[in-house]
């Protein structure tokens, strides 16, 4: 699919903010960037000063801001190999994609797994064919191989992971069918959620912490709340976009 000049110079500008990360932060790098003046020029006033989690100041926190049939879901295709080479530099990541509706994650879902829709093929192009798409409600199906050996996209609403409290949730709960993602790590292993004995929950959450996924949010200017960013803290993302 033929990216538009305006999709292209916004996933360039993305590369650029992860490789500058790198070397000075995400705070200097996104007020470098946005204080150029064919950037400042481009934003309009829409741009205000970098607001880094709470919880995790350190990682790239951004938001692509395009207008209503910008085509976000195929950039945002484009955005996981942009962060995967720039910033990740792992050759297959955990993507974390969350929607605001079950209507859209189900739409998504089917989209990414359809290996002719122009939004897999990104993908497929990126990694070589090496994908594997899994609904959030399906997350007892990813096998250690598959983290190891593909980009594996985890699609889910925003609603599941924010929740006040993780009692009654799947992705929070004890699933003996994760054991094999928590073969060899300890007890005492930082940032786990534990059970009432002390050892390590089997737990989808636990997953993604051990994992520290890229997170996908759409419509994530509807979704920034005090609570969202606990959630955010939970999943340990290395980067959010």
């Amino acid at each position: 699919m033929q990216l538009k000049q305006y999709q292209a110079d916004t996933l360039s500008v993305l590369r650029r903010f992860f490789e500058e990360a790198r070397i000075a932060g995400p705070k200097n790098a996104y007020e470098a960037i946005t204080q150029e003046s064919e950037q400042a020029a481009r934003l309009r006033g829409y741009a205000e000063s970098y607001a880094p989690l709470k919880e995790l100041p350190d990682i790239p926190y951004v938001c692509l801001r395009l207008p209503t049939g910008g085509g976000k879901t195929i950039l945002a295709a484009h955005a996981v190999s942009i962060a995967r080479n720039a910033w990740v530099e792992k050759d297959y990541p955990l993507v974390l994609w969350l929607v605001p509706t079950n209507t859209i994650r189900r739409q998504t879902v089917e989209a990414l797994k359809n290996t002719r829709h122009a939004y897999r093929q990104t993908l497929d192009d990126a990694f070589d064919g090496r994908v594997r798409v899994f609904d959030i409600t399906d997350f007892t199906h990813i096998r250690p191989h598959d983290l190891r050996d593909h980009c594996c996209i985890v699609v889910g609403t925003i609603q599941t992971l924010r929740v006040k409290s993780t009692e009654g949730r799947k992705v929070y709960a004890h699933n003996e069918e994760m054991e094999p993602h928590f073969s060899g790590v300890r007890d005492t292993a930082p940032g786990l959620e534990k059970l009432d004995n002390g050892t390590v929950k089997f737990s989808f959450d636990n997953l993604l912490h051990r994992h520290r996924p890229l997170m996908i949010v759409d419509e994530a200017h509807n979704a920034v709340t005090g609570l969202t960013r606990e959630m955010q803290a939970r999943v340990n993302p290395c980067a959010i976009v």
